[in-house]
């Protein structure tokens, strides 16, 4: 079990949880620098993209060792596991799980054998052909228990890392380049052998990947703040369809499919960092545009504007700028309050948001308040948020979302709610309004979203909004996050229990202070069962490749 780590998670409600992004990558080509230090000082930069488990795999020329473990980047790692990791290639992972259960197996980067030498291997994203993989790994060798699949990995990187040990080619660059037009979705992939970094964008671009320069080597990362954190300079971002490999003869770029972009919108709504720039445009300076045409769609007579920290911030700035009203920080934000691990008395459980959120009553009391937030899943936060606006004596609120309603699942990498558990799916703006008890509530549109990010529509997935998904999806019997932990593939079904582990604050996550918004609504709340996930251990084939890299994994012991 992770141990407490003191810090504020994304989540101001543990049962409204926040979309979340799958990974975040990094990767560092850098002879004569402490590798591995940089790997971890680039993963601080990205732990916003995942906090469920972290790892750093280095390698000297001749071996490759890996250190990953459930936790934050700060829980995993210290100076003695760091000073362990030598050599002048390394890449680091932190993950939240899209694609198979959170579970120390599931931690990247995976290792594996190939012909030509060891592979670790870290991604960013979600495929969406993987049943298809899995199957052509059966076909090929009639079972799945090698390498990291042996290991009770049921992630879609382990079917990667174990397919390219069978492409064809006289080394790892060869066989990735016949791998990579094969697989199908979203993906970001940072790896390395022996000697080399590589990376790997999708055709489409949905996740962000860039590359960066430092005085004796090179980075690629999720985002340009973790080159900034490292000291890198930012060169460009990889583009989509493109393959990169970095040793001592320099960068080599390979285009493996035609580029057809379909960037992730929600990156610049929510899931990137706001000081990243994607494809030419800030993260920020987008979020703040999205306020200024949320105000000039939607302007109430109002007092203040205060936004929902720190996702709203600035977006509430933009709309403070438009409409001419008063920018507040109606809320503190408890910086060092995340999960303690301690159960909360049955008063503190009634508290609910305000353990991590407080509202500044002097600033909002009396007043016409305008509180803006980037985004609406269950509802249950809008709801608490303005509960207690309005308990500290406000006199109006009105929530603005600087987000278009959210009424479908994502596949590509961020993962949603399910669709019966989006709140604007099957409830009309009225109905959300009266549910999280505002005086009114506005969306911004679809068209003035995608006029902030400063992007051509055609360049952007927008599928979450509007239903349009730009990759093809497989049936829904052959995709989902447990999709590899089902009796429908045995040979992962059988080394890993179906379910996801409830985590300690389980035992209050449909508290009655907070019930799901559909009861509200007059809707039954969709049921959810939590199950105990364990890895059931079993020996490895005899492959003396395959033994040698499996050997250099080394698991934590926390």
């Amino acid at each position: 079990m992770a141990r407490p780590d003191g810090r504020l998670n994304h989540n101001l409600l543990d049962e409204d949880p926040l979309p979340q992004d799958e990974c975040g990558v990094i990767g560092v080509w850098a002879p004569g620098e402490e590798v591995s230090k940089l790997a971890y000082y680039g993963l601080y930069a990205l732990q916003h993209r995942g906090q469920e488990s972290a790892g750093i795999a280095t390698s000297d020329g001749k071996h490759i060792k890996v250190y990953k473990d459930v936790g934050l980047v700060s829980q995993v790692f210290d100076e003695s596991t760091l000073s362990a990791l030598t050599g002048h290639i390394a890449l680091g992972h932190c993950r939240y799980s899209t694609t198979g259960g959170n579970q120390w197996s599931n931690g990247q980067p995976t290792l594996g054998a190939t012909p030509h030498g060891t592979v670790a291997l870290g991604h960013n994203g979600n495929l969406t052909n993987s049943a298809d993989l899995y199957d052509r790994i059966v076909e090929r060798h009639g079972r799945t228990d090698f390498g990291e699949l042996a290991q009770g990995n049921t992630t879609d990187t382990a079917l990667v890392t174990a397919l390219l040990r069978d492409q064809p080619g006289d080394s790892l660059e060869e066989q990735a380049l016949a791998l990579l037009p094969t697989l199908k979705g979203a993906f970001c992939l940072v790896f390395m052998d022996e000697n080399t970094l590589y990376a790997a964008r999708d055709p489409q671009g949905v996740r962000p990947l860039v590359l960066g320069r430092l005085d004796r080597g090179w980075v690629v990362a999720s985002e340009q703040s973790a080159l900034a954190t490292v000291g890198a300079s930012i060169i460009r971002e990889i583009e989509p369809g493109e393959f990169i490999a970095i040793d001592a003869d320099g960068i080599r770029s390979h285009r493996f499919a035609e580029a057809k972009p379909a960037r992730c919108v929600f990156e610049y709504v929510y899931l990137a960092r706001p000081d990243a720039n994607i494809n030419g445009r800030s993260v920020y300076e987008s979020r703040v545009e999205m306020g200024r045409q949320l105000a000039r769609e939607d302007t109430h007579d109002a007092d203040i504007v205060i936004p929902v920290p720190e996702s709203g911030t600035p977006a509430a700035v933009g709309y403070a700028e438009e409409s001419g009203l008063p920018f507040a920080q109606g809320f503190i934000k408890n910086a060092y309050v995340g999960r303690t691990f301690i159960q909360p008395s049955q008063t503190l459980r009634q508290l609910g948001i305000r353990l991590k959120l407080n509202v500044q009553a002097h600033v909002v009391r009396g007043k016409r308040v305008v509180v803006v937030d980037d985004s609406i899943v269950r509802g249950n936060t809008q709801r608490a948020i303005v509960r207690m606006l309005k308990e500290a004596g406000a006199a109006e609120v009105h929530v603005k979302i600087s987000s278009p309603p959210i009424k479908w699942p994502c596949f590509y990498g961020i993962d949603f709610a399910t669709r019966a558990e989006l709140i604007a799916n099957g409830a009309t703006i009225a109905e959300i309004t009266a549910a999280v008890g505002a005086d009114s509530l506005a969306y911004i549109s679809e068209d003035g979203m995608i006029a902030a990010t400063g992007q051509p529509r055609s360049t952007l997935c927008t599928a979450c909004f509007s239903g349009e998904y730009p990759i093809e999806l497989p049936p829904e019997d052959r995709r989902g996050k447990l999709l590899l932990e089902q009796p429908a593939f045995p040979g992962m079904y059988k080394r890993v229990q179906t379910g996801c582990e409830p985590g300690p604050d389980s035992e209050f996550e449909l508290d009655d202070t907070e019930r799901p918004l559909r009861d509200a609504l007059g809707e039954a709340a969709p049921s959810e069962t939590s199950l105990s996930e364990s890895a059931q251990s079993e020996s490895a084939p005899e492959d003396s490749a395959q033994d040698t890299a499996e050997s250099l994994t080394t698991k934590a012991s926390r």
